[in-house]
């Protein structure tokens, strides 16, 4: 693998697309090893003579998940900024990606982002592997140089920088055989306010988007009540699974994840105002030192700060 990329282009990550793949493996990594009740740890010591509990309960743990998914943003010139991404299904057997899957869901963040454009993949790993190029390659139909963006969920104390690396794909001659391989690529972190924004006007717009469609139903099924079209049973089973799945919406624990989420959401919103402002104070003090350092010179004066 080679040590850097020579495309030139310059990349942007938003601090969203870190967030959704963390959630995604979480996710993930918590249904492959669910948390062990104390019912079951009673169950367990209580057989018997309590010889074997202690075997049973100890099991040995899974090997780290790997999860995958699309990035999305635009390209502008050289600037490739990534904003957003969704999650995609693996299927080990063949080691590729869902493809069917992969279209629908393009299809559907096209409604809701007509500006954002696929721009390659991730995954998560301490390094890209071999089955990654597969995987890369297939995706070149949808954009002819994606971009991998690889995020290590092992955590490293006495690392500083961010367990995040985004490769490019470059064709090098190996041993006098031409081969793609995978080049680091340099990247820097979005945390604009005017990045903030357009995540939220790019939600609002789902909202309103989702909004629209629940009214067309709303409307479909008062016309199917009052006879002025035929039923359709196949459609009215999956109105009403999805109206017995709404109660649960209300549970206290969805209350507390959401209040959770919105105050992270908060929090990082406001950390990016404090970063900005911090920023542009530190850029007024420069310029007020080097103006007093040139009156300093002529007067005698002592610099701002």
């Amino acid at each position: 693998m080679a040590s850097s990329s020579s495309s030139g282009l310059t990349f942007k990550l938003h601090p969203l697309v870190m967030v959704n793949i963390s959630d995604h493996y979480t996710r993930v990594k918590s249904q492959m090893n669910p948390p062990v009740t104390s019912t079951s740890c009673s169950n367990t010591n209580g057989n018997g003579n309590g010889e074997g509990g202690d075997s049973a309960a100890v099991k040995a743990p899974a090997p780290p998940p790997r999860v995958y998914g699309c990035v999305i943003g635009v390209q502008r010139g050289r600037t490739v900024e990534i904003f957003n991404s969704f999650e995609l299904l693996y299927d080990s057997a063949t080691d590729s990606l869902d493809r069917a899957f992969l279209l629908k869901k393009q299809e559907l963040y096209k409604k809701v982002f007509p500006n954002f454009y696929v721009l390659g993949w991730y995954s998560t790993g301490s390094d890209a592997e071999e089955s990654d190029m597969h995987i890369h390659k297939a995706l070149m139909d949808i954009n002819e140089s994606p971009v991998y963006v690889l995020l290590n969920p092992a955590i490293n104390h006495a690392q500083k920088d961010l367990p995040v690396t985004i490769y490019e794909s470059e064709m090098h001659v190996i041993d006098g055989i031409p081969q793609l391989i995978f080049v680091n690529s340099s990247y820097t972190i979005e945390h604009s306010f005017i990045a903030v924004a357009a995540h939220l006007t790019s939600i609002h717009s789902a909202i309103k988007m989702l909004n629209s469609r629940i009214r067309v139903l709303h409307h479909y099924l008062v016309a199917m009540q009052k006879g002025e079209i035929p039923y359709e049973n196949s459609l009215l089973r999956q109105v009403s699974s999805l109206l017995r799945r709404l109660p649960a919406i209300e549970s206290e624990k969805f209350q507390d994840d959401f209040l959770m989420e919105y105050s992270d959401t908060l929090l990082i919103t406001y950390l990016a105002m404090f970063t900005n402002c911090s920023s542009t104070m530190n850029e007024l003090v420069e310029k007020f030192n080097t103006a007093y350092d040139r009156h300093s010179r002529r007067g005698g004066r002592t610099a701002f700060i």
